[in-house]
Order: structure tokens, then sequence, then C-alpha cells
């Protein structure tokens, strides 16, 4: 037959006749169909017309032929096949048969497959489903259960992304990252320091705690002291640039209104408490072990700075979900402690060049005043160019925005100290970020949450190699008892100077508590300059007492850190929740966060109520009119929302 004939058999059980009449042959509808009565058959003569047999009535067609319908069907591999015949290659061409091979095959893969699920049942997740109130037990049991899925999966993906980083830093710098080496020290280090924040976290404590835990750890604990192997150059670089990813992102963050209604306040409690600290310490340390004024002073201005790498994230957590926000108290604590510490620098650093008469003293006087010039005077001029940098019309300009101003931050920091004013970099860093911040408005978001993805980042390897600058051997027993009675003193003295410098800030007295506990935690400025005067003394060969001295300085700097910096954190973490008012966006009147910020005394507040209902009485008017006439709706309270309202 034809390769184009349809596979159908057709029969009569009267001898064909002579050729059909339209009136003994009956039609079909479609062409292709065969359709069957008592006298004849229609058919279309293009369907076959090379086939002799076809159509029944040609010459060459049987006589007697009998309906048989076949019954067709679908295989594995989509194409219809005769099914249930003994000659089925008969009605099928022979490229839709099942190769025997294949067949066989798929059969052995099968019965493998079958076999398998049936040993490995007991282990497979879909074959044991957990009940709806299932145990511990239950639970535990299922998490373990194949394929990985759950908090199994997930830890197993971040196993194995942490496993191939390594594996490629490895195959590119072979030995430095084997056991002992710089980067697999500061690798593990970091690993690390993300376990332990995320420990800590699931008991509600800040994660930096267990990040400074994990790092002291990692250099104390002899078989586990890869944070040893990290060099000292690459671990204050690491720190530094950190400092500048978090300056940025308060500095984007501080509200101009209440940094200028709070500008007095923030003066105080960056001078008060930590001048009275360092003198307090100062004296005690004369009095107790013996320094001299000079060495006693330098321990007090140590001592006395707060740190703005455990303040400023945790205020910036507190902002984020609205704690105090209402009257500017994280603007004013990450402020006064950036102050702070370019003024307890200075400060040390004015007691070094006198102890070690290194330059000129009316200048290391004078040197103070003149970083806070220079660091103001690069941020508002560096921050204003930002604001043109790049123009609105080009595109990707957060990504060029975030660039510009973490990179001269970074200039900024390290500028700084190749000039010899190293006081001057941290405040330019963030009066850079500040002022190009309120150049660019509400444009500002986007830059702000690409610096909050390199803080993720940068957060462990921070708080991670400062846990590591404390290192066990510095802490002389002998010194300890003494080092905890000055530091305990101390402390206490500054946290009463702290309150009462906020005392006319309009703050009620669980904030002016607050603000005193987030003054306790000390790690910044110590691990930065605890040991200046040691290495000062070593390299002038200030001989044994001086070296003796620098020694117990870093000792009670690095005791400072052990218990005041995790202290510090968990007192902002839980006092901030109980202490502070969480905003909640607009007020009852409409007024919003930035209206109550902004303003200064009480009548301000009433002028902003008062200009907010005369922009709701033309609203009220117009509804009225429009119930009037019958367009309003049933409720004369309903109307326009609060923004519709400013609108008109």
């Amino acid at each position: 037959m034809g390769g184009n004939c349809v596979s159908t058999s057709y029969s009569t059980k009267e001898p064909a006749p002579g050729p059909a009449t339209p009136a003994q042959t009956p039609t079909t509808d479609k062409p292709g169909q065969i359709s069957k009565n008592g006298k004849g058959w229609g058919h279309d003569t293009s369907i076959c017309p090379d086939d002799p047999g076809y159509p029944p009535d040609s010459p060459g067609a049987e006589k007697e032929l009998e309906w048989d319908g076949l019954q067709m069907g679908m295989n594995e591999h989509g194409s219809y096949m005769v099914l249930d015949k003994e000659e089925p290659e008969l009605y099928n061409p022979p490229s839709r048969l099942r190769d025997e091979d294949e067949t066989e095959d798929n059969g052995l893969c099968k019965r493998c497959k079958d076999s398998f699920e049936r040993s490995f049942r007991p282990c497979l997740a879909k074959h044991n489903r957990l009940s709806q109130n299932p145990t511990c037990c239950q639970r535990f049991r299922y998490m373990f259960l194949c394929p990985p899925h759950g908090v199994l999966s997930r830890w197993l993906t971040l196993g194995l992304i942490a496993f191939l980083i390594w594996a490629v830093l490895w195959s590119i710098t072979g030995s430095e990252t084997l056991p002992g080496g710089n980067l697999f020290g500061l690798y593990v280090l970091i690993v690390c320091c993300f376990m332990g924040g995320w420990l800590i976290a699931k008991i509600y404590l800040p994660p930096l705690l267990g990040m400074l835990i994990a790092g002291f750890l990692l250099k104390n604990i002899p078989v586990i002291n890869v944070a040893a192997d990290i060099y000292p150059s690459w671990s204050m670089a690491l720190r530094n640039i950190a400092l500048v990813v978090i300056l940025v992102k308060a500095g984007i963050g501080i509200n101009a209104t209440a940094l200028k209604r709070l500008s007095g306040v923030c003066f105080r409690l960056a001078v008060f408490p930590c001048t009275l600290e360092a003198c307090l310490v100062a004296a005690m340390a004369y009095g107790i072990i013996d320094f001299a004024w000079d060495w006693a002073f330098m321990l007090g201005f140590v001592i006395a700075a707060v740190s703005p790498a455990v303040v400023v994230p945790s205020m910036l957590l507190l902002q984020e979900k609205g704690y105090g926000t209402r009257k500017g108290i994280p603007t004013l604590a990450i402020a006064s402690a950036s102050c702070e510490n370019v003024y307890a620098i200075s400060a040390h650093g004015i007691v070094l060049g006198i102890s070690f008469s290194t330059g000129n003293l009316i200048f290391n006087i004078f040197r103070g005043p003149l970083e806070m010039i220079i660091g103001v005077t690069f941020g508002v001029l560096a921050g204003l160019l930002l604001w043109y940098i790049p123009d609105v019309k080009q595109s990707a300009i957060a990504w060029k925005r975030f660039l510009l101003v973490l990179c001269g931050g970074l200039f900024a920091l390290f500028g700084s100290k190749v000039i010899e004013f190293p006081g001057a970099g941290a405040l330019g860093c963030l009066i850079l970020a500040f002022v190009a911040a309120q150049g660019w408005q509400r444009n500002k978001e986007p830059v702000k949450k690409l610096v909050g993805i390199v803080w993720i980042f940068f957060e462990p390897i921070l708080f991670g190699l400062i846990g590591a600058e404390v290192t066990l051997e510095y802490l002389n027993p002998s010194l300890i008892g003494f080092g905890i009675l000055i530091i305990g003193v101390g402390v206490t003295f500054r946290v009463a100077i702290a309150g009462i410098s906020v005392q006319w800030a309009g703050l009620n007295f669980k904030e002016r508590l607050f603000i005193a506990l987030a003054w306790l935690p000390k790690a910044t400025v110590q691990a930065a300059i605890g040991g200046i005067a040691l290495d000062e003394a070593r390299r002038l060969g200030a001989g044994e007492e001086a070296e003796r001295q620098g020694e117990q300085l870093l000792t009670l700097a690095v005791l400072s850190i052990v218990i005041t910096a995790p202290i510090g954190a968990i007192a902002i973490a839980l006092g901030g929740p109980k202490f502070l008012q969480k905003s909640s966006g607009e007020s009852d009147s409409g007024i919003t966060e930035d209206h109550l910020s902004a303003a200064g005394s009480k009548k301000d507040v009433e002028a902003c109520k008062e200009a907010d209902a005369e922009l709701q009485s033309p609203v009220e008017e117009k509804q009225g009119n429009s119930q009037e006439n019958g367009k309003a709706s049933t409720s004369e309270g309903d109307g326009q929302k609060p923004d519709q309202a400013t609108e008109v």
C-alpha cells in the first residue's frame, strides 16, 4: 500500500458492483473518512491514489472484506501504535516500534529504582511524613531523612559555599589558606564569627557579643588559636575599613533636624564624661599602681573613650525599629560617640608627646582642635561635591554614589594617618556621609541599603578582630584586681556624668538612664591606641620602667574591653526597648515624626498642630457640601486621608 494510506480495513458482504453512482455511494463530511451503509462505501480518491485495492469498488479490490476496526494507542515515546495485535509491524511503521534493547534497559532501570526505594524507604522523607503534632524526637528524626531538607539543607548549603570559597582561595594562594597561613586564620575567624553572632542572636542578645567571644577564643585557646596567624598590619587595615563602613552608614542615617536641636547636648555628652573619667582614672592609677602622672593621664584617656564600633551598630538597629527616633536619641548617641573619640585620641596624643618629648609642645597642645578642623573641612567639602557628582540623569546612580562616599571615607581615614593627624579621619568620614545624604534627600535610601549589605560582611571582621586583640598574656594576675577597681569606679562616675549631661535635653528619666548605659562599652579606641605607648617606649629605648608601665597600660586597656564591651552591648540591646518610646509613624492629628523631631519647644508642636488643622478644614467643608448633594458617604467623618488633605 502507499505510504500515505490510513491504517483502516473495510469490507462488504456483497460483490462489488460496477461504478458507483452518486445515489448509491454514501459520502463523507471530511476527506479520509470511511462511512458504511447497506449499499456501498463513500471514499476520497485523494487519500491513496496509487493503491490498486482502494477504493473497494475499483477493479483490483477484494470482493469479500470484513470491517475490522483497529485499536490504537500511544507508547511512552509519544507515538501512536496498534495495540493487542499478533503482527503489529503490519500496521505500524518500523520507526514507531519500541526498540527491544531500549525496552529491556528501561525495564531494568525501573526495577533498580523500585528496589532502591524499597530498600531505603525508611530513610526517605516522602514516605515518612510528620504527623500534625509531632514530638521533638520525631522532628529530629525527620530532619535527617533524605533528600536533605529544611534546616539541615540550609546548613549544608552554607557549608558547601564556605568550602568552595576556601577551595578557590587555596587554588589561588596555595599555602596562605592552609593551617598556619594568614588567609586561613582570617577566613576561619570570619566564619566562626558569623556562627557566634547567629548563636548569640538566638538568645536575644546582640550578635556582636558572639563575634567578640569568637575572636577572643580563636586567639587565646592553644589548639584553635588560628587568629594568632593573622598579620597585625592586615588586622589593623581591615578593622579600619570596617570602621569606615559603619561610620558611613551612621552618617547617612543621621537626622539633621534632631542634630541641630541637640548640638549643645552632643558637645556636653562628648566632653564631660570622658574628661571626668580620664581624670579620675589618672588619679587612681597614680595612687594605687604607682604610675607617673604622664602615664596616668595616657591611661585615663585610653580607657575613657567610648567605642563607636559597639554604640553605632546598636543605635542603628534601634533606629530601624523606631525606638527613640522621636526625640533623636540614636542620632545624639552616634554623633557624640564620634566626637568623643576625636577628643580622647587627641588628648592621648598630646600627653604622649609631652611624655616622650616628641615634637613641639605648643603644636601638640593644639593638635586636637586642628584635627577637628581638618576633619570637618574635608567632610563638608567632599559631601558638597557629591551633591552634584554624579548628576541625577546618569544610570546606576545609587551604585556610583555608594562607591564615591565609601572611597571618600576610606581616603579620609587612611589619609589622615599619612599626614599624621589620625583624629581627623573618623570625623571627616562621618561628616562626609552626613553632608552628602542631606543633598540626596530621599534618594539616599538605595545608597544606605548598599552600605548595609557591605556591613553584613565587615561586621564579623570588625568585632572578631577586636576580640582577637584581647591577649591573655598581657593580663597580669597581680594587676587584674586593681584594674577592675579602677575601671569600675571610673565607669560608675562616667555613667552618672553622662546622665547629668543630657539633663536639659527634654528627655525623661528612662531615656537619660538609657543614654548613660549606652556610654559604657569600650573597644575600638582601646584596641587601636592601647599599645602605642608601649611601642613608643621600646622604639626610643626609654628604659625598663617605661616599658613596665606600657605593659600595664595595655593590660588595663584589654581588661576594659573584656569587662565593658559585653555589658554595654547587652545594656543597649535590652534597655532600648524598655526605656525608649517606639514611634508608630503618624500621630492622631496627622503630624509625622519629622514634624515632632523638628519642633524645638511646645510652641512649635502647637504650631504644627494648628497648621495641620488648617489644612484639614477645607476638606471638612468639601465633605459637608458633598453630603448635602447626596454624593458624600453616610458618615460625616469619612473623607480623605491625611496625605490627601495635605495635597488640598
